[in-house]
């Protein structure tokens, strides 16, 4: 590509992403969440963006530094992670990859016999028990490497969130037994749930987000680091439940209008992927009713149909993979 072409575009995006940020900061809508009340404590004000591109450049906007607790947000890695371990035949046993259209906490199974995908909590606590160890320690230890390989740095676990969680999860623990009752969670659920508490309790800022995101973006090759962290066709399967189950009840509303590969938590964390091409972090605490975060879910709107992101739009040149190989073999 041409560098003038190359920068031009890049002013464009810093541009584009600056004015989106003023447009939204003064939105007010949504609430915190208070079931955890850890999470409760939050300033809504916070609003922070950022960007990584697969060639490692970073844009930052607003709060971008102020660290939150991962929440949903680490179910793809995690999922990821799993199928990386155990390959996509044993993984898709126990958990499916179909849209629930219910809650993030909903406890429905797919046909009664396994959660319907693992962007929502029984296919998430599912895929945390298919990470190796035995014990809640050994897991998250695991866990924590996954998600530091990502982010590109060392990642920690906020204890009080942490504390919270577990002095709250009560249905989380309801849906381990169902899972033990279906025969798909055969460790000890406590071990399980307690590595999975502890997993939505990691530590992160929008820029982590965006360069987990572009993580996904690079084939699975942190782009800031260039550590291989997931491998090729795991990517394909994770950006693929991604698209069509990451933001919960929302899932086909931002399939048919935003059009990429998401996911949120309910601490108001968003990340976003654009295969091939960047990673995008969004942070805002307060949320809608299905639990995303309301300057997020705008944001990504706006910054898709302004750029022509959307996975279906005939301006979209969609993955540079097919174009740079053919400009490596000069055809």
């Amino acid at each position: 590509m041409n560098p003038n072409a190359s920068e031009k575009r890049y002013e464009h995006v810093i541009e584009s992403l600056n004015f989106l940020y003023e447009k939204h900061r003064c939105c007010d809508e949504g609430t915190l969440a208070t079931y955890i009340p850890e999470l409760s404590k939050a300033d809504p004000s916070w609003f922070g963006i950022a960007l990584a591109d697969v060639d490692g450049k970073v844009l930052e906007f607003g709060n971008s530094q102020i660290e939150f607790t991962i929440q949903s947000v680490s179910k793809p890695f995690i999922f990821g992670a799993a199928l990386d371990v155990l390959g996509r035949d044993e993984v898709l046993k126990r958990v499916g990859v179909e849209p629930s259209g219910d809650s993030f906490n909903g406890i429905e199974f797919q046909k009664g016999e396994r959660p319907y995908n693992a962007m929502i909590n029984p296919g998430a606590i599912l895929a945390t028990s298919l990470i190796p160890g035995s014990t809640a320690n050994e897991k998250i230890s695991r866990i924590l490497d996954i998600l530091s390989k990502a982010a590109g740095r060392h990642l920690t676990i906020d204890e009080n969130t942490y504390r919270s969680e577990s002095e709250t999860g009560h249905r989380n623990r309801a849906i381990g037994h169902l899972l033990r009752n279906l025969n798909l969670l055969e460790q000890d659920i406590d071990e399980v749930l307690e590595a999975y508490f502890r997993q939505c309790s990691v530590l992160v800022n929008t820029r982590d987000l965006a360069v987990m995101g572009a993580t996904l973006a690079n084939m699975g090759v942190n782009p800031i680091t260039g550590e291989s962290v997931f491998g090729i066709d795991t990517v394909r399967d994770v950006l693929s439940v991604m698209f069509s189950c990451g933001m919960y009840d929302f899932a086909g509303e931002w399939a048919f209008r935003v059009g990429i590969p998401a996911k949120s938590g309910v601490s108001g964390g968003l990340v976003a992927v654009v295969n091939r091409q960047f990673g995008l972090g969004i942070f805002s605490p307060r949320l809608d009713p299905m639990g995303n975060t309301v300057r997020g879910v705008r944001i990504c709107t706006d910054f898709s149909e302004q750029n022509g992101l959307h996975a279906f739009n005939f301006t979209n040149v969609g993955s540079r993979f097919v174009e740079s190989t053919w400009a490596r073999t000069g055809n």
